[in-house]
C-alpha cells in the first residue's frame, strides 16, 4: 500500500470521526432549541446537558486533525481549496467560533439568553450544510482555474440540484444520528419522558435520512458520472449501509436494543461514507487533483503517518475513558451526581 493510500486512509477516519461525533453534538442542539421554543424543553434539557458537559471541548479534534493532515500530506490542496472555499470555510469558521462561546457561557454560568439559545440551534444545522460543500466542489464542475486562478463558480454551487441534495442529506444525516445517540442514552439514564420523546425524532429523521441519500446517489449520476458508476460497483457496501438503517430503525421502532440500534447506525454510515471515499479515489477535486499530485516528500509522509495512527491511538483510549468516567458513568447519567470538565 503506497504512502497516498495510507495518509488518505488515515485523514478519511478521522474525517469519519468526525461526522459521528459531530453529528451528536450539532442535532442536540437543534433538539435543545427546538423543544424550547415547543416548551418540551424541560423533558431532554438534563439529557442534552449531561451529554454535552463533557464531550463539547473535545468534539472539533477530528475536524483539526483532518485540516492538518490534508495539508501536511497533500499540500496542494490548500492552493485548490484555500482560494475556492475563503468564503465558504470562512463562514464555517464564524459559526463554529459562535457555537464555540454559546458553550463558554452555558458552561461558566452565564444567564441564558433566547438569542444565544437561537444561535446554538441554528449553528447546530448551518456548519454541516457549509462544511459538507468541500464535498461538494470535490465532484468538479463548481472550481475554474484561469492562467492558474482558482475561481468558485457561486452561480453553479447555488443552482446545482446536487449541491443542495447534498446540503440537505448532511443536516438530516445530523438530526438522525443525534436522535438516534440521544434515544440511547436516555434509554440508559432510564428517562422514560425523554426516551419517548427521543425515540420519537429518531423515528421522524430516519426517513428524509434514507431518502435523501438515495436522492443524492442518483443526482450523482449527472454531476460526474464516472463517480457514480464506481459507487455502483461498490453497491455491496451500500448495501450493508442500507440493511443497517433497516435493522436499525426496526429496534428504535420496537422499543428495544437502542446500543444496538445506534451502533448500526455508526455502521450505516460508515460503510456509506468510506463507499463513497474509496469510489471517488483517488480524485481529491475532480479532475484537477489527485492523491498522487504534490504529494508530501516520503520522510515527511513517514512520520505524518507515524503521528497521526499514534494520535488516533491515543485519542481512542481517550474517548473510551471521557465515556467510561463520565457518559456511561450509572450515577452520572441518572443525574445522581454531576461531573463538568
Amino acid at each position: 500500500m503506497s504512502y497516498e493510500v495510507v495518509g488518505i486512509t488515515v485523514l478519511w477516519t478521522f474525517l469519519y470521526g468526525y461526522l459521528i461525533v459531530a453529528s451528536v453534538d450539532f442535532g442536540a442542539g437543534f433538539f435543545s432549541y427546538y423543544t424550547k421554543q415547543r416548551k418540551k424543553n424541560h423533558i431532554i434539557h438534563n439529557i442534552i446537558q449531561r451529554y454535552l458537559s463533557p464531550v463539547w471541548e473535545v468534539t472539533n479534534v477530528f475536524l483539526v486533525f483532518f485540516i492538518i493532515g490534508i495539508i501536511g500530506f497533500f499540500p496542494d490542496t490548500a492552493y485548490y481549496y484555500g482560494t475556492a472555499l475563503l468564503v465558504p470555510g470562512s463562514v464555517a469558521i464564524i459559526l463554529l467560533a459562535i457555537r464555540g462561546s454559546y458553550y463558554a457561557f452555558a458552561t461558566y454560568g452565564a444567564k441564558e439568553s433566547k438569542w444565544y439559545s437561537f444561535l446554538y440551534g441554528a449553528t447546530g444545522l448551518l456548519i454541516p450544510a457549509s462544511l459538507t460543500t468541500v464535498l461538494t466542489i470535490s465532484e468538479g464542475g463548481y472550481v475554474r482555474i484561469d492562467n492558474g486562478n482558482v475561481q468558485l463558480l457561486y452561480g453553479e454551487l447555488f443552482g446545482s440540484l446536487y449541491s443542495w441534495g447534498v446540503v440537505i442529506l448532511a443536516v438530516v444525516s445530523v438530526l438522525f444520528i443525534s436522535a438516534s445517540f440521544l434515544t440511547y442514552y436516555a434509554s440508559r439514564a432510564k428517562d422514560t419522558n425523554a426516551l419517548n420523546l427521543l425515540r420519537k425524532y429518531a423515528l421522524i429523521w430516519s426517513f428524509p435520512a434514507i431518502t435523501m441519500g438515495i436522492v443524492v446517489f442518483f443526482l450523482l449520476n449527472k454531476r460526474n458520472p464516472e463517480h457514480f458508476q464506481n459507487m455502483v460497483e461498490l453497491w455491496w457496501m451500500f448495501g450493508i449501509s442500507f440493511l443497517s438503517f433497516a435493522i436499525a430503525t426496526y429496534f428504535i421502532w420496537k422499543k428495544r436494543n437502542y446500543g444496538t440500534a445506534f451502533i448500526l447506525v455508526m455502521i450505516q454510515y460508515f460503510t456509506a461514507f468510506f463507499g463513497y471515499g474509496i469510489s471517488h479515489f483517488p480524485y481529491l477535486l475532480y479532475p484537477y487533483l489527485t492523491i498522487y499530485d504534490g504529494f508530501t516528500n516520503e520522510t515527511m509522509a513517514t512520520a505524518l503517518i507515524i503521528a497521526f495512527i499514534a494520535g488516533l491511538l491515543l485519542l481512542i483510549p481517550s474517548l473510551y475513558l471521557l465515556m467510561k468516567l463520565f457518559l456511561f458513568d450509572a450515577d452520572y447519567v441518572e443525574g445522581k451526581k454531576s461531573k463538568v470538565l
